[in-house]
């Protein structure tokens, strides 16, 4: 039986692991090297990583790199800054001033990272009333090195339903699909959020998404 090679659409299950070219890893599935990042210490984020190809879901090249591949296989794919995470950009290097900080109650530190309205900043360096912020990735003008594993195909729709939901939301909702209709169940705040999906479960799994709120028994069951 021949091998099946990979296509644009296909949901599949790999293990990798991200490191930059001299051998610092930064992003893994595998609970040893997720082990090596935390200093020793376990993960539950240490599982395969479950997607569907050519959705933007994985970096861009490494998804262009998979498709065609056959499964089952290995692969090391190294990758410049422009194929990974861009170019270091000095436009993205500023100077804040400290009493930003004071006001939210935050010590700069060179060498932390900080979360500036959605931003990451690493703070480089402090001077009199200046501290400055460098917003480039972290990875930003790194060679990287993915090591990948992939692992299977998935077919099963309910799979690639629990995938989506884990990828967009970080949630187990409790769904049905129904004529080509997949409705979630969701917490009432939820609602409106995950409605601005619809375009995209509908491209990727073409089902109609209608997003209602959880039931009573539904809510007594997660708190048990």
């Amino acid at each position: 039986m021949p091998a099946e090679n990979l296509k644009k659409g296909d949901f599949i299950e790999i293990d990798f692991t991200g490191k930059v070219k001299d051998g610092e890893i930064f992003d893994s599935t595998k609970k040893e090297d997720l082990e090596k990042i935390n200093d020793g210490q376990s993960d539950s984020n240490a599982k395969p990583f479950t997607f569907c190809l050519g959705h933007e879901m994985f970096l861009k090249s490494l998804d262009e790199f998979l498709i065609g591949k056959e499964i089952g296989k290995s692969h090391s794919v190294e990758l410049e800054p422009e194929k990974a995470f861009g170019k270091r950009n000095p436009t993205l290097i500023n100077k804040v001033p400290s009493r930003v900080f004071r006001e939210q109650k935050l010590n700069p530190i060179p060498g932390v990272s900080l979360n500036f309205d959605g931003q990451i900043g690493k703070i480089l360096a402090v001077s009199g009333g200046r501290v400055i912020v460098d917003f480039n990735h972290a990875l930003s003008g790194k060679d990287v090195v993915y090591d990948i594993k992939v692992l299977r195909k998935i077919e099963d729709l309910n799979e690639k339903v629990k995938a989506l939901n884990d990828f967009f939301f970080k949630k187990d909702f409790k769904f049905e699909v129904k004529d080509k209709k997949l409705i979630l169940e969701v917490e009432k705040p939820m609602v409106k959020m995950i409605e601005l999906f619809k375009d995209k479960f509908k491209e990727i799994l073409g089902l109609e998404l209608e997003v209602k709120e959880e039931s009573e028994k539904r809510k007594e069951e997660i708190k048990k």
